[in-house]
């Protein structure tokens, strides 16, 4: 088994984290269906706020409902003033889990960080529930995101205690991944290629679709972890 320094917060839930990919074309098909079997039965929150569309949202619950029967509730946060609503927050709470819509990492730490809603998120993970992030919004999990002011970095969620993603990671091109490692803070970054996932689970497990590379310091080599690479170690 494979030595990894990934870290969550703690809890009997799944934290899974998207590289991306189009989900109207079937490119996210199997790393949705490997979050949606470690979800608790019932409906599914989607958390729309890095987008702020609500189409985005429609169709991510038609997909959902055609490909695995599972019903989805958009949840009503977009901006700050949502994620403080004490009612966003209960209903968080009464869900399966919460699947956060891609965009942009600002827009989705203005609405999230810090907020009634965030913990709510981290108290669903800590009882059972799932929460999965798929491409910018999986990025903000980490200790830093990338801005859409070109060049700057922002602090994150920092979810990972230390660790950074680097969605639809392109192996051949990777000087955004290195240069994330390079922020203060981070101690290990993981690269993730579109269709690809880390599942981060409760005592240390962790499972991976498709392949993700991981990164430990700036300049090194990747250790490239695939599917049949599992573990319960988590450091």
């Amino acid at each position: 088994m494979t030595d990894v320094p990934f870290s969550r917060p703690p809890g009997d839930g799944w934290l899974a984290l998207l590289g991306g990919g189009e989900f109207s074309f079937g490119e996210t098909f199997d790393a949705d269906q490997a979050w949606l079997e470690k979800a608790p039965a019932g409906t599914v929150g989607f958390l729309p706020a890095a987008s702020g569309s609500t189409d985005y949202a429609q169709q991510f619950a038609a997909y959902l409902h055609e490909g695995f029967s599972r019903s989805v509730e958009t949840l009503p946060v977009f901006r700050g003033r949502d994620g403080r609503r004490g009612k966003n927050a209960e209903r968080v709470r009464e869900l399966a889990g919460v699947y956060v819509g891609g965009g942009p990492p600002d827009h989705l730490l203005e609405a999230l960080k810090g907020t009634p809603v965030e913990a709510a998120l981290r108290e669903r993970l800590a009882s059972g529930g799932i929460v999965a992030a798929i491409a910018g919004a999986a990025q903000t999990f980490g200790a830093v995101a990338r801005s859409v002011f070109a060049g700057q970095t922002v602090p994150a969620l920092d979810w990972l205690a230390g660790g950074a993603v680097e969605p639809n990671f392109d192996p051949d091109h990777d000087r955004r991944l290195r240069q994330l490692m390079q922020q203060p803070g981070v101690r290990w970054a993981v690269g993730l290629p579109p269709g690809a996932a880390l599942l981060l689970g409760p005592d240390g497990a962790y499972e991976v679709v498709d392949q993700v590379y991981l990164l430990t310091t700036p300049t090194g080599d990747y250790t490239l972890l695939e599917e049949e690479d599992e573990g319960d170690e988590l450091m």
